[in-house]
């Protein structure tokens, strides 16, 4: 579930009912970042809830058999000789199935991890698929959108995890299971009000909230010109950002007023209730 396509009130629940379940995280190394053509060098799945913590944990280097870029080398401190005595990944893969197809699927920028996961079990004649994905990376803009960074080690040195180095899979599965384990126990100890406040602090693109809200692009441009509603420019992906709780409350209003014209139009009553359950 992409947590940029779904309304406040939507991803609270939703996040409350996944805290119950067991989660599966997942971290590679790589030498590289195109899945269908660079290779994984080490893996690291833990599985765990919140309820008991970590339950296991299991780490392998890989032989990728080709050779490792120098700057992978020093991102990572995985040499060239350390992988050429491990197993290829024919040996290592199948046996991480298991796991990887248990539980909530999870990584830091989930799509990078399971784009090399995919073409790796594909090389293998296997159709990997993770019916259920979670990704901390998307949490994170959420209740932690005032951060100017995200990414993994950031957030480590921000929340003081105690975990070896980074870029290595095991430090950093366990560190993607710390922030996700501290998010999603805020999410069910604050109250409502507090959470959807950090949630509004998101900032969408244009493209998000058309399909957030079902609008055409058209739409959504007359609708951000609206001064009620914050704005930034992002450098990183040249584009505006606009800010979740300020687009949410504009739709809503312009719902509602819809709403009463329709019902005026049909000389119908208006239940508050009915708008609080259907617009909000």
């Amino acid at each position: 579930m992409k947590t940029n396509i779904k309304r406040s009130t939507e991803l609270l629940a939703y996040y409350r009912q996944i805290s119950e379940e067991s989660f599966t995280v997942v971290d590679l190394e790589t030498t590289g970042v195109m899945g269908n053509s660079d290779r994984i060098i080490e893996i690291s799945v833990l599985q765990a809830t919140l309820k008991d913590g970590i339950q296991q944990i299991f780490t392998d280097l890989i032989n990728p058999q080709i050779p490792i870029p120098e700057q992978i080398v020093r991102f990572t401190g995985i040499s060239q000789e350390m992988v050429d005595s491990a197993e290829g990944i024919d040996k290592i893969l199948p046996n991480y199935l298991p796991m990887l197809q248990t539980g909530i699927l999870t990584a830091h920028n989930f799509s990078f991890d399971y784009s090399f996961l995919q073409a790796e079990y594909r090389r293998l004649g296997v159709d990997f698929k993770a019916p259920v994905q979670l990704c901390t990376v998307e949490l994170s803009r959420l209740l932690l959108a005032n951060l100017q960074s995200r990414s993994l080690p950031k957030l480590v040195k921000y929340f003081g995890f105690n975990v070896g180095a980074s870029h290595r899979a095991e430090s950093d599965a366990i560190a993607c299971w710390l922030l996700l384990e501290k998010l999603l126990t805020q999410i069910q100890t604050a109250d409502d009000e507090e959470i959807l406040d950090m949630f509004g602090q998101q900032w969408l693109s244009a493209k998000d909230i058309g399909v957030i809200f079902h609008l055409p692009i058209s739409k959504v441009e007359s609708l951000l010109i609206d001064s009620s509603i914050k704005s930034r420019f992002s450098r990183h992906r040249q584009i505006n950002l606009y800010q979740r709780k300020g687009v949410e409350n504009l739709v809503g209003k312009m719902g509602i007023e819809n709403l009463k014209v329709c019902a005026e139009q049909l000389s119908l009553p208006l239940y508050s209730d009915l708008l609080d359950i259907k617009l909000l």
